[in-house]
């Protein structure tokens, strides 16, 4: 099976779980264990909170957006914005590591992204925006064909 869907919504917190469910509803064409449906739906999560704290530093005015691949059993996700960038990306993958102490945020973005999936490459440039492409590929090699 090849699918494919984009997603794009303004940058608001309650959006997050917008974005988690949907991406999780169109990820079960694949029939993902629960432990890989929850794991993709919490990745979705942290990066578009990232994306909303960290890139638009919550301004409510600005898109994300998502695009979800699926083919042959495996789901790449790209998650991108065109917010504030990252200065040291990989600074910004060490665990604990937050650009906003003042928010009480744990900094295990990344660290719970990469202990999820297969693959993670994130690209940012300062002032330009910053996109997460992450792809797992799942226990089930058969497809859910409707």
């Amino acid at each position: 099976m090849k699918n494919e869907m984009v997603l794009q919504f303004s940058s608001v917190s309650s959006n997050e779980s917008f974005a988690r469910g949907t991406v999780g509803a169109f990820v079960t064409q694949l029939d993902p264990t629960m432990d890989e449906l929850t794991e993709i739906k919490t990745v979705v999560s942290e990066a578009v909170t990232n994306s909303i704290i960290h890139g638009y530093n919550n301004e409510p005015d600005h898109f994300i957006k998502i695009i979800c691949k699926l083919h042959d059993g495996e789901v790449e996700l790209i998650v991108k914005d065109t917010g504030i960038g990252i200065q040291d990306i990989e600074e910004a993958r060490q665990p604990l590591y937050t650009s906003k102490p003042e928010y009480e945020r744990s900094g295990m973005g990344f660290t719970i992204i990469e202990n999820f999936m297969d693959f993670v490459e994130v690209q940012s440039n300062p002032g330009e925006g910053t996109t997460v492409t992450m792809k797992k590929q799942l226990s089930k090699s058969k497809t859910v064909c409707n």
